[in-house]
């Protein structure tokens, strides 16, 4: 009953951002904690570097692909950005696995960053031109639901996986996830726009 009325691209994308985001929620609670059992000279310093070289990367660098995206009217260029970014950072946990210094997690957080500032803006873009209309706030609301959903479960299986499995599995896990919510993309890429229609409202 929640997805009635509701087009199949929007479908596809806010079931791509669960799996995406409750993948990624099963390691962000215990990054920290990965960080100074794991990496050499660990501490809660490099824990919040390493947090904030993500924040501060992806915020700086999705404001000028969000621009280029913009002025390159139609979603073939959004579809593109979308799934390489998506594919980037679903390879960035397979990274953590072989970080043993600081300086990797930078890297990794930035690569991470990188690929998340093409995918955010790139995903809002096509979100936004197939919602129905008079169903923004819903779509909107039921996307946000769904990872918030997906990502408080996520985080309390996280810990309990990790003590169980151990990181280098658990690493793998969120990449295998974060791969299928990319290819996810794949599903909706016939029904994407030509490049003269921008701005239409598709019929469920």
């Amino acid at each position: 009953m929640l997805f009635k009325g509701i087009n199949k691209i929007v479908k596809v994308m806010v079931f791509s951002d669960l799996i995406l985001y409750s993948g990624w929620g099963l390691i962000m609670p215990i990054l920290a904690i990965f960080i100074l059992r794991s990496i050499d000279g660990g501490s809660a310093k490099v824990a919040g570097i390493a947090i904030g070289v993500y924040w501060v990367v992806k915020s700086i660098l999705q404001i000028p692909i969000a621009a280029y995206l913009d002025k390159n009217h139609g979603e073939k260029d959004d579809y593109y950005a979308l799934i390489v970014g998506s594919l980037l950072s679903s390879i960035t946990p397979l990274g953590f696995i072989f970080a043993t210094e600081p300086w990797h997690m930078y890297v990794l957080q930035a690569v991470h960053a990188l690929g998340m500032a093409m995918a955010i803006p790139s995903w809002a873009g096509i979100f936004t031109r197939h919602i129905e209309k008079n169903r923004e706030a819903f779509c909107w609301g039921l996307d946000s639901s769904f990872i918030g959903i997906g990502t408080g479960i996520a985080g309390i299986l996280g810990g309990v996986l990790v003590e169980t499995i151990g990181f280098t599995a658990l690493f793998i896990g969120v990449s295998v996830l974060g791969v299928l919510a990319s290819l996810l993309f794949l599903v909706a890429g016939k029904d994407l726009l030509p490049k003269d229609r921008v701005y239409p409202v598709p019929k469920p």
